[in-house]
């Protein structure tokens, strides 16, 4: 499976932006799939995560109420919407899937890893 996240940027603090991760190599409505971030620095965390049909979603706490993750399994597709976003909101965020773990906040159970895309809000 091959991941390319895009959509990445600078934008102001209280803006929005909206992430793509678009999946290739294997059937994309048979992996769940996340988003994770790093912050230089830091260790990669968890931001949110969606079923196969995308009927079931998780979030981080840090993301709930201010990011929605959905897919579009006939585009191969996931999203990230991000909106009130906040300067502790910088990082790369990665999409990740997993072959068996629905929702998990783990790393190492996702089998597959893009290539980050970077965000930076400024305030």
């Amino acid at each position: 499976v091959q991941l390319q996240a895009s959509g990445g940027g600078l934008v102001q603090a209280g803006g929005s932006l909206r992430l793509s991760c678009a999946a290739s190599g294997r059937a994309f409505g048979n992996l769940y799939m996340g988003w994770f971030r790093q912050a230089p620095g830091k260790e990669r965390e968890f931001v949110a995560a969606i079923s196969r049909s995308g009927g079931s979603t998780y979030y981080a706490d840090s993301a709930k109420g201010r990011f929605t993750i959905s897919r579009d399994n006939a585009k191969n597709t996931v999203y990230l919407q991000m909106n009130s976003l906040k300067t502790e909101d910088t990082a790369v965020y990665y999409c990740a899937a997993s072959t068996y773990y629905s929702g998990s906040s783990t790393l190492r159970e996702y089998d597959y890893w893009g290539q980050g895309t970077q965000v930076t809000v400024s305030s």
